[in-house]
């Protein structure tokens, strides 16, 4: 058993930290399967765009028959929301979502086991990170492990999940039945560098990078060679502004440097657009500029 010496407990109440595209997706995920949320994050502004974001996404799933609009209310009225971590006193599954950086989460992670009951379990949402190495800095690495939701999390049906050396069967198997529950399909991976899914889908996004980097194609001929020809429902440098060129850089780091093979480096294209700003959708251009109606290709 873990560290706090008892039985999983019955999870009704769920706490994100991180208000951001994944966490208040999160947050919409679990208020519509009738969970009480608490969602922080670090202004009160941030936690009003989420507030809106969710309320948009609500909006989305009426209009597709997914939901009604009493569930939306309902699923409004399961969320609190502030900026401190005192938030999840009561919380029996903590998830963290915050931004990819490895530094930023362990702090995060040191900062919040004081402030909940010993019980709780904690997951993260990181998206390539070493499980084991967060769970150390916690008071619970047999409580601690990996929930990796994909992005547009109401729309996407798997949730990686991962173990750390030290996590308990109970845990991993409570997590996992949390995932049924929540209409969700789980897969489990091992702990090493970025997972399944990044691991295979950032090289190539990357690879994709450097083909518009040596002048095999266009944005516009590489997103439309791999929707017609490998049936993707997305171009590969579409989806690369859509997750964030300053996530996927952080991925191939985790990569080149946990695996230290160098067909895991960077695209230095993909470092300059990082380094001017040019991050993709949250910032209004990338390898599309999104200050139109429709994105038009930025090379």
């Amino acid at each position: 058993m873990s560290e706090a010496n008892g039985e999983i407990p019955e999870i009704k109440c769920v706490g994100i930290i991180g208000a951001g595209q994944m966490g208040n997706g999160i947050a919409q995920v679990f208020a519509v399967a009738g969970y009480d949320v608490r969602l922080s994050d670090i202004s009160d502004e941030r936690l009003e765009q989420a507030r809106e974001s969710i309320s948009a996404g609500l909006e989305r799933q009426i209009s597709h028959g997914k939901i009604t609009g009493d569930d939306k209310a309902a699923a409004l009225s399961r969320i609190t929301m502030g900026t401190g971590l005192e938030l999840f006193g009561d919380c029996d599954l903590i998830i963290e979502s915050v931004v990819e950086n490895e530094e930023v989460k362990r702090e995060v992670l040191k900062q919040l086991c004081p402030l909940i009951r010993p019980d709780t379990v904690i997951c993260s949402n990181t998206s390539s990170i070493s499980i084991t190495r967060l769970a150390s800095v916690t008071d619970r690495p047999g409580r601690f492990m990996g929930m990796h939701f994909m992005n547009p999390v109401p729309v996407m049906q798997l949730v990686e999940l991962i173990r750390g050396i030290a996590t308990d069967e109970d845990t991993f198997k409570a997590i996992r039945e949390l995932v049924e529950a929540l209409g969700k399909t789980p897969a489990s991976a091992e702990d090493f560098p970025a997972f399944m899914v990044n691991r295979i889908l950032m090289p190539m996004i990357n690879e994709a990078i450097y083909t518009l980097y040596e002048g095999v194609g266009s944005v516009k001929s590489i997103d439309t060679a791999l929707r017609l020809g490998a049936n993707h429902p997305m171009g590969p440098l579409q989806l690369a502004d859509f997750i964030g060129l300053d996530t996927c850089l952080a991925i191939m780091h985790v990569l080149y440097e946990g695996l230290a093979d160098s067909k895991y480096r960077p695209c230095p294209l993909l470092v300059k657009y990082v380094e001017a700003g040019w991050v993709g959708r949250k910032s209004g251009r990338g390898f599309y500029d999104y200050s139109t109606d429709e994105p038009v290709p930025t090379r």
